[in-house]
């Protein structure tokens, strides 16, 4: 640990919820945030979107927990200082910070806006090493200190606890839809899971004037897809007959569940030359070759996105008045939330109220 980081029991002046082993049980901590770099901009956090990554990193779920850790990577809040050097940022300016808060900055990647894929590894908003030696700590915090670079600026008006899940959960969807020009009008779209990131995703499909079908393993999920987000076509992926009907007849899936499932039927759903993204992430993708070569069909992958296209995403939320569908709780019941996360007993995104209740 490094002497940036004061113990449970010191001194520093942030305060926040962190995990202490792999029960990933979170409660109170103070420690010492690094100080502002001439780069860097310090925001107080007013809201942070609760992710499936903070069931699985405070759990050591990937085999590299760094604890104490502070989880929380969908970050909303104010400007309360900014370093000599920044320019893009004011005292009073709403900002978001996503999942990484740092990368070289040289490489072709980050050269292009693209630094979740930066040659050095973008280092990542908690549990990671930041360039000056100090253990990065996320957003269930009560302020964070970043390089300019990789805040974005809210939109005037936008609610902060609605711009909170576009941090992670918005942008993780929004990359692929504009990488696989599923933004045109017109366009049929399938929608595997309809949880934090697949509500947003079919949010977006209608926004971008597309044709939306739900696949869902429960029939529960259907007034909800329908009424409530709008989308066009609701099919219980189980169900043989609604699955056939729809053969050859989508242009792309965007398949955001996390749990395991056959392959082989949506891919036969795609036209000639379709995509499925996968932004979820079963534990094995199996499927026939046939399902490719048969019809030109590709199945490709998608992490969240760089700093241009987050911008950009946040900007069209504003503009189309995309928000999502949000529970917001106070930090006392995070440890709540996070099972009822597992338990997929949320609609359809948890966001911690952190300037409220954080005392």
């Amino acid at each position: 640990m490094s002497s940036e980081n004061t113990g449970a029991n010191g001194n520093g002046d942030c305060l926040g919820w962190a995990a202490t082993d792999e029960s990933g049980i979170l409660s109170p901590y103070k420690f010492s945030r690094r100080s502002l770099q001439n780069d860097d901009v310090s925001v107080k956090i007013t809201h942070c979107g609760i992710c499936y990554a903070d069931v699985l990193f405070p759990r050591n779920k990937h085999g590299n927990a760094k604890y104490p850790m502070v989880p929380g990577h969908e970050i909303a809040g104010i400007v309360q200082e900014v370093g000599s050097n920044v320019r893009g940022f004011k005292v009073g300016d709403h900002v978001g910070i996503g999942t990484y808060v740092n990368s070289c900055r040289n490489c072709d990647y980050c050269g292009d806006g693209l630094e979740i894929f930066c040659e050095k590894g973008a280092v990542f908003t908690y549990n990671n090493v930041d360039e000056d030696g100090t253990i990065t700590q996320g957003g269930f915090s009560s302020y964070i200190v970043a390089h300019q670079g990789y805040c974005f600026r809210i939109p005037d008006g936008y609610p902060l606890a609605s711009a909170a899940p576009l941090l992670c959960a918005g942008i993780t969807v929004y990359t692929p839809m504009i990488r696989h020009k599923m933004n045109q009008p017109g366009k049929s779209l399938g929608v595997i899971g309809l949880g934090g990131l697949g509500h947003l995703a079919v949010k977006f499909g209608k926004a971008f004037g597309l044709n939306v079908t739900v696949f869902s393993t429960s029939t529960s999920k259907k007034e909800e897809a329908l009424t409530l987000l709008g989308a066009d076509n609701f099919v219980v992926s189980s169900n043989l007959e609604q699955m056939t009907a729809l053969a050859k007849s989508l242009d792309f899936i965007i398949d955001t569940a996390s749990g395991d499932h056959p392959f082989d039927p949506y891919m036969s759903l795609l036209k000639t030359a379709g995509v499925l993204v996968l932004v979820g992430a079963p534990s094995e993708v199996k499927l026939s070759p046939l399902s490719l070569i048969g019809g030109m069909k590709s199945i490709s992958g998608s992490a969240t996105g760089g700093t241009k296209q987050t911008q950009e995403m946040l900007d069209f939320c504003a503009a189309h008045k995309i928000y999502p569908n949000i529970e917001i709780v106070p930090i006392q019941y995070v440890n709540e939330a996070l099972e009822r996360l597992i338990k997929r007993d949320v609609k359809y995104r948890f966001v911690i109220d952190v300037e409220s209740s954080l005392k």
